[in-house]
């Protein structure tokens, strides 16, 4: 194995939830970028074709785009299904898909919002990685990127419901590496703040200024900084790196241990 070919997803096939806007948008543009053939999903399909036209003009590279709420079982199951019956295997998943609703205080998270959270951020990337996991073990393997948040090892007040799925993404990553090697490699990706669509509801320049003084690199990140971690699990420069934490945060976390 060369240095030139550690980032080559060539030929490979890369299922991204979330794929269609922030953190997923960038990662589906860097896997066709290095050769994947990408599947972008969310809830909102026409999005995601969108997305996958772009992709294919911009990159020569097949995308297609599919709908699925991940938060739904059947869903899932659904999803894999289908990447399966139209390309006969994957060879990367990032359980991208997310949702942090905001709530006034802790006393006023109804459980219908409590549920959803837990739905999205938890419950589908067990499925998907339970389904996606089982089969490429059978098969030649593959690698599954689980996207978590800092919030799970540093939680605030006002994402908290958040924040625990987000933990429990981190304790699925250790046991479905376990589960699945060791063919299958799965690990996490930890970002911290990044100026998405998400960030639209902060007041971002009272959080810049924050950053600027507490994180050591003095910033928030921007999408395209995702994909470095994102190119290095999905490839085989990580083939010796499973169960891991990479945490992409401009130091928020190390400022606050």
């Amino acid at each position: 194995m060369t240095t030139t070919n550690l980032f080559d997803l060539s030929g490979r096939i890369a299922v991204v939830t979330g794929g269609s806007r922030g953190l997923g948008r960038e990662i589906c543009l860097a896997y066709a970028e290095h050769g994947a053939t990408v599947v972008v999903v969310s809830r909102k399909a026409d999005a995601c074709r969108e997305l996958a036209e772009q992709i294919t003009r911009d990159t020569g590279q097949q995308a297609v785009g599919l709908g699925c709420h991940v938060g739904r079982w059947a869903d899932c199951t659904e999803l894999v299904d289908t990447v399966y019956e139209r390309f006969g295997r994957i060879d990367v998943l990032v359980n991208n898909a997310g949702v942090s609703p905001l709530y006034a205080s802790l006393d006023e998270v109804t459980e219908e919002l409590f549920d959803k959270v837990i739905a999205v951020n938890l419950k589908g990337p067990f499925r998907l990685a339970a389904l996606v996991g089982t089969r490429m073990a059978q098969g030649s393997g593959g690698s599954i990127i689980n996207i978590s948040s800092a919030g799970a090892v540093s939680p605030s007040p006002r994402e908290l419901p958040y924040a625990a799925a987000k933990a429990g993404l981190n304790v699925l990553t250790g046991g479905m590496a376990r589960a699945f090697g060791p063919t299958v490699r799965v690990n996490t990706i930890m970002p911290g703040a990044f100026r998405t669509d998400v960030t639209k509801a902060w007041d971002l320049e009272a959080f810049e200024q924050f950053a600027r003084r507490e994180f050591p690199l003095g910033r928030i990140g921007t999408p395209a900084e995702i994909t470095g971690a994102a190119l290095y699990l999905a490839g085989d420069a990580s083939s010796y790196t499973t169960g891991a934490t990479i945490t992409v945060d401009g130091g928020m976390t190390s400022s606050h241990a």
